[in-house]
């Protein structure tokens, strides 16, 4: 039902998660993240718990590995489970609990880790990780690129239909939150189209945020 990665830049200490899936909004459900801590997706059978609980023990200083053990043990159905992580070091982990669905599979790259399940083949994953891995420019771009490379691999076995892309830094805040909550067709083309068009934007959000007399103008009736 879902395949992602998440992952760390290396110059920004920026966390990001791309997803996608045939559920609908999936965005709202698995990724999960926080600025200097790590980012970790809940998926398959998905319990949004274990993001939050994960994400709490590795703001507590608990490994990736660590982190999911524990946020697991709280789980009577980690069977049905699917997650990855990455934490401020950039190590990675990942767990599939057997009653994961259909043909499934986890990577770990370089400051990156993949998962994914209800695949179209194995390779689905281990694509996603050597595009992250090769590409260049924002964490965000990066992980558009694992995403798209996902797709042209074979995706899920079936159509996806939601998708999303995450990115933390150095604020409170996701400087990058887009979704694709429900597509008929091509929801990551969708998601990557909505990035073109905030790309150019996004410093100009945080700077509003920071010191709004720095704010550029909002081209908007009345703005001077």
């Amino acid at each position: 039902m879902t395949f992602s990665i998440a992952a760390r830049c290396d110059k920004t200490g920026q966390f990001g998660i791309a997803i996608s899936s045939s559920s609908i909004a999936v965005g709202a459900r698995c990724p999960w993240l926080q600025a200097g801590v790590g980012a970790v997706s809940s998926q398959n059978v998905t319990l949004p718990r274990l993001g939050s609980l994960a994400l709490q023990r590795l703001e507590q200083g608990m490994s990736s590995q660590g982190a999911l053990d524990s946020a697991l043990r709280e789980d009577a159905f980690s069977a049905y489970r699917q997650l990855i992580a990455i934490d401020r070091q950039g190590s990675t982990a990942l767990f599939s609990g057997d009653q994961s669905l259909g043909v499934y599979h986890g990577v770990q790259g370089h400051a990156c880790v993949a998962a994914g399940n209800m695949l179209a083949d194995k390779s689905v994953v281990e694509a996603m990780t050597s595009a992250f891995e090769n590409a260049s420019g924002l964490l965000a771009e990066r992980l558009m690129a694992a995403l798209q490379a996902a797709l042209e691999r074979g995706g899920e076995a079936g159509a996806v239909h939601s998708a999303a892309l995450k990115v933390v830094g150095e604020h409170s805040w996701p400087i990058v939150d887009l979704r694709v909550d429900w597509a008929q067709q091509d929801p990551i083309g969708e998601l990557a189209a909505l990035w073109r068009a905030y790309q150019p934007q996004m410093q100009d959000y945080i700077t509003r945020a920071i010191d709004p007399r720095e704010a550029p103008s909002y081209g908007v009736p009345g703005d001077e």
